[in-house]
């Protein structure tokens, strides 16, 4: 059974269709799907599906993109939305210094404070890290936050840098760009890292894997990113399927 450990499934896209989708995912063997929020809103969204399906599992937390709109009373929302039962991480969090669309500053005091509202409520945290690989690393080395363990998202750094991340505490998870003719260095990586280490995602409606670039994305089209896992580790995608889910499972702190 397959986990798709990132995807938006309150975002617009989603909005005619939703129950199709998760019928597909369900065919397609989708165990669970982890919702990402990505500011208030979206995660409160998020938390509603949750409680909607058993299937869904929420992530709470700002974006960079919306860095500038964390306030005070913002991080005392996602307190409060995080103690429900099925708010499973932080998330996403971190910098983006491809779009800027939060000045940098702004980003990295939302990446802190919302590490520590993780490190409060003892819940692993899920990053976003675009064009900012070194500074997301100095930040989780001086803030411990892999102490709760958690998830970089989309992987795009080198290897190097994903074994330091594995060594704080973090999981490696690759999503349609792993399918991607020149993902040489992504490949690299999804090749020597441990497979216990390892997530998968579709980042949907976004990153839709090959043969399918330029459709929206959904949760079914995470089978893509193992199949494509199992031929870079010589694996069946079956067995891939079962590693993958059991340490979305492990690090999300899901039991059943």
């Amino acid at each position: 059974m397959l986990i798709d450990s990132h995807a938006h499934l309150q975002d617009e896209a989603f909005q005619n269709d939703l129950p199709q989708v998760l019928q597909r995912a369900k065919e397609a063997g989708l165990e669970k799907i982890i919702c990402i929020g990505y500011d208030y809103e979206s995660s409160a969204e998020a938390v509603k599906l949750s409680r909607k399906y058993p299937q869904i599992y929420a992530v709470v937390g700002v974006h960079p993109h919306d860095a500038k709109t964390l306030k005070d009373e913002t991080i005392a929302d996602l307190h409060k939305l995080a103690r429900e039962p099925k708010v499973v991480a932080i998330g996403e969090i971190g910098l983006d210094f491809y779009r800027n669309l939060s000045p940098r500053d702004v980003q990295e005091k939302a990446f802190i404070a919302q590490i520590k509202l993780a490190q409060e409520l003892y819940k692993p945290i899920v990053i976003h890290d675009r064009d900012a690989h070194q500074e997301v690393f100095s930040i989780i080395k001086k803030e411990k936050a892999g102490r709760s363990e958690g998830v970089l998202h989309c992987y795009s750094g080198h290897l190097p840098l994903a074994i330091d991340l594995m060594k704080e505490g973090f999981y490696i998870s690759f999503a349609g760009p792993l399918t991607y003719k020149n993902a040489k260095k992504t490949v690299e990586v999804a090749g020597k890292i441990p497979l216990d280490r390892i997530l998968i995602e579709t980042d949907c409606p976004y990153l839709s894997p090959e043969p399918l670039r330029g459709k929206r994305n959904e949760p079914a089209n995470v089978s893509y990113v193992a199949a494509k896992l199992a031929a870079i580790r010589n694996k069946s995608p079956e067995e891939i399927a079962y590693l993958t889910a059991r340490n979305a499972k492990q690090v999300f702190r899901i039991n059943d």
